[in-house]
């Protein structure tokens, strides 16, 4: 394969205006970038077929290198046809696709079976349009782990251009998320592109992190492993470590943040060998996205290496096809049977295209490629506080947790999340609960008034406090044996007019500590101080 890097002057703009050229140029050959691309699809099939068996369930104790049986083809899944998407985007729309256009290739591909992605799906199919579908006021999984999955593409469009691929990777990722989940995107298509020109995992690693806001928890999460690794210890002990402090903020097994750490450690330390990386990832932790988290780790190996670094006893079983009529439950359109190497082709020629628009040159079958330093991104964050100004801007939302309920594990503990004009919340920790706060100065004849609901089975204390004074202590209960999609409803008013003409501080408490109940979400709608 072809690869140099050479000195050079040559200079590419970034968004801000300063320079992100590291004065090298990448001169790709066309057959180079072809293998390269054509590995990476490879490597994040492999990567998820064997990690399947440990997707969401307990980690891997021994070596994994055959499947768990014996493939005739790659299955289509969401780690890759979320980016074939991507591929007939632009092909359709041309390399100047937007995020609304990508939307409605989602709409005809029929892209969206799990997680954030089915929302996604369910959102456009009520008319909703991208980047709306990935927005926390329209998405209730919006920090999970789908844009993060699905943007090894975009570092293959664009190698040795971190920041180009980290832009595609942000702009298209707001289709199935947001802010962290989309720090993902970022992250991953960065390590793929820099993989490219970059030999040492550790520095790729470094290198695309500074691509995250460091404002980001996502950010922070990475900077936790860097640290912790340069401190030197273990793979092992960095993911305990970031288990324990980062799965506590995001309960659902199909998380961003603490998923995308476990995929940086096997980058880290696989040292770009695709079965030492892939196996650091599976063995890392129980309960996690495994699958997707191998599968972005080997795609960065795979852009070093191309497909000579890629085992042939698990390249061969797919016979070089990804086939399949239906993902999930949802039926494709059309259904997909393409040969790997023909998709790697197309990817290819995109990139070509979406590389000469931005700097590149072309001499005979080879392309010329200045080199960027990662430049940082700007903040893109949300936090649970932020959900009232999209509910009831009056109130402000505090120790509210984002939970993971649809996604992953079932019986998560419940979810933050806006339903239109209704706030759902479930405390951060049970111990503290969950407040609405609000100061207001009352009227002559003043009352509070609110709907409270429950999940069927499901249950809540609420407790109302004006000042220091309790008024109202009642359970909030969804009601034993109902189906959980019954959601029951109760109308609440409390008299303040003990309180008239004063300025108070009202606060509502959600709590979930019931010794004989099981807790659930809280819902609130048309709360109003009269």
């Amino acid at each position: 394969m072809f690869l140099i890097l050479l000195g050079s002057m040559l200079g590419c703009a970034t968004p801000s205006g300063e320079s992100s050229h590291s004065g090298k140029t990448l001169t790709l050959s066309h057959e180079d970038y072809q293998d390269r691309v054509e590995a990476i699809w490879n490597a994040q099939i492999i990567a998820a077929m064997m990690g399947f068996q440990f997707e969401h369930k307990v980690a891997s104790t021994h070596w994994v290198d055959q499947y768990p049986k014996g493939p005739q083809f790659a299955i289509v899944d969401d780690d890759w046809y979320y980016e074939m998407c991507a591929i007939n985007g632009f092909e359709k729309y041309g390399i100047h696709m937007t995020v609304e256009q990508l939307g409605q290739q989602w709409k005809e591909n029929s892209c969206g079976s799990w997680g954030s992605s089915e929302q996604a799906r369910w959102l456009l199919a009520q008319g909703i349009k991208a980047p709306d579908t990935g927005h926390p006021r329209y998405n209730k999984l919006w920090y999970t782990i789908g844009p993060q999955f699905s943007s090894d593409v975009y570092g293959a469009l664009a190698p040795g251009m971190p920041n180009l691929a980290g832009k595609l990777a942000r702009e298209y990722g707001h289709v199935n998320g947001y802010a962290e989940a989309v720090d993902g995107a970022v992250f991953m298509a960065g390590m793929i592109s820099l993989g490219f020109t970059e030999t040492d995992t550790k520095i790729i690693v470094r290198k695309a992190a500074k691509l995250i806001h460091p404002s980001s928890p996502y950010r922070q999460c990475l900077n936790m492993v860097i640290a912790m690794a340069e401190a030197g210890k273990s793979a092992q002990e960095i993911a305990d470590a970031v288990e324990d402090r980062w799965h506590i903020e995001y309960p659902a097994t199909n998380n961003a943040v603490p998923n995308g750490a476990l995929a940086a450690i096997g980058v880290w330390f696989g040292e770009g060998d695709f079965l030492k990386t892939v196996n650091i990832v599976y063995r890392a932790a129980d309960f996690t996205d495994a699958d997707c988290n191998a599968a972005n780790a080997a795609a960065v190996v795979a852009a070093m290496h191309g497909m000579r670094g890629l085992p042939k006893h698990l390249v061969e079983p797919l016979h070089d096809r990804i086939a399949g009529k239906e993902m999930g439950h949802v039926p494709l359109t059309p259904p997909v049977d393409e040969k790997i190497s023909e998709l790697a082709k197309r990817t290819v020629r995109v990139g070509e295209q979406l590389l000469v628009a931005n700097g590149a040159r072309v001499a005979g079958k080879r392309l010329s490629i200045a080199v960027q330093t990662p430049v940082t991104q700007p903040a893109e964050l949300f936090s649970t506080a932020d959900f009232t100004k999209y509910w009831n801007a009056d109130w402000k939302l505090e120790r509210a947790g984002l939970g993971g309920a649809g996604g992953g594990v079932g019986g998560i503990r419940g979810i933050t999340h806006l339903e239109g004009d209704v706030l759902a919340t479930y405390p951060r920790d049970p111990v503290r609960g969950m407040v609405l706060r609000r100061k207001v100065k009352l009227g002559d004849k003043p009352a509070l008034t609110f709907q409270a609901g429950a999940d069927g089975t499901r249950a809540w204390d609420l407790e109302v406090y004006c000042g220091n004074k309790r008024m109202l202590k009642q359970l909030i209960d969804g009601g034993v044996g109902s189906p959980i999609e019954t959601r029951k409803w109760k109308e609440i008013k409390v008299d303040l007019k003990a309180f008239a003409g004063k300025e108070v501080q009202l606060r509502l408490y959600q709590r979930v500590l019931l010794p004989d109940r099981i807790p659930g979400n809280a819902y609130w709608k048309d709360v109003k101080v009269e």
